[in-house]
C-alpha cells in the first residue's frame, strides 16, 4: 500500500499562498524552509503524525536551479490552489516502476539537515496536471510532519476531480486508502480536501 504523504498548495509567492490558506482555514501557516536545487521555499503544517499540508512557491532569494523547478512551478501563473498531492513509499524505485510514465525520477532533495527521495519529470511537469501524485521516500525514523507545528488541523478527506480519472483508478485504486481518497470524472483536474480546523470544517481547494 501506498500512504498519503502530504497535500502541497502552489503559489506564485508564499504570501499569497498564506493569503489563500488563511482566508480558507483560518490559519496562519507556519514557517517551513528552503530547497537549495530546486530554487524554492515552503510553509509546512502538520495534519497529525504522518501526514502534513505543505505551501510552496518560488523562493526570490535563491539562485536559480540548473533545470526546471518541480511541481511546475517555472510555468505557474495563477492564484493559488492544490496542485498535487504525494503518496510515501518504502522503496521509491519500485513504486516509479508501477506509476504513470511522466512521474520522472527519484530526486535527492534538501531542506535543512533533511534529506528525502521524491519523483520530479525531467521538465518539472506533473502527470495529468497534478492529478497524478508524486511518490515520495523518507529515510528511515519518525515521519518529520510529527516535527512539524501542529495547530489542531486534521484531513478528513481528499478529492481528486480529472477527465482521464479511469487511469488514476488503474494506477492507484488498489494501493490507496479509499477511505480517505476518492477519484471523480471532472471537466478539469481539481484537488480538494476536507479539513477540520479549530474553526470547524473547512474545504481547501
Amino acid at each position: 500500500m501506498l500512504k498519503l504523504d502530504h497535500i502541497t498548495v502552489v503559489a506564485r509567492t508564499l504570501e499569497e499562498g498564506c493569503k489563500h490558506i488563511k482566508d480558507t482555514l483560518g490559519i496562519d501557516m507556519p514557517d517551513g524552509g528552503a530547497h537549495p536545487r530546486m530554487g524554492t521555499h515552503n510553509r509546512l503544517l502538520s495534519l497529525g503524525d504522518d501526514s502534513f499540508l505543505e505551501l510552496i512557491a518560488i523562493d526570490p532569494a535563491a539562485s536559480a536551479p540548473d533545470r526546471p523547478r518541480w511541481f511546475n512551478l517555472d510555468a505557474f501563473d495563477k492564484a493559488p490552489r492544490l496542485g498535487t498531492w504525494v503518496l510515501g513509499t518504502d522503496d521509491i524505485q519500485a513504486s516509479l516502476r508501477e506509476a504513470h510514465p511522466g512521474s520522472g525520477r527519484a530526486t535527492e532533495i534538501t531542506r535543512g539537515d533533511l534529506k528525502w527521495l521524491i519523483s520530479i519529470s525531467d521538465d518539472g511537469t506533473m502527470p495529468l496536471d497534478g492529478a497524478c501524485p508524486a511518490l515520495i521516500q523518507w529515510p528511515v525514523g519518525p515521519h518529520p510532519a510529527s516535527r512539524m507545528t501542529d495547530l489542531g488541523c486534521r484531513l478528513i478527506s481528499l478529492t481528486i476531480e480529472h477527465p482521464q480519472v479511469a487511469e488514476l483508478e488503474s494506477l492507484f485504486g488498489h494501493h490507496i486508502n479509499r477511505d480517505l481518497i476518492t477519484f471523480r470524472r471532472g471537466p478539469e483536474m481539481k484537488i480538494s480536501a476536507v479539513i477540520q480546523t479549530p474553526e470547524g470544517m473547512r474545504e481547501l481547494t
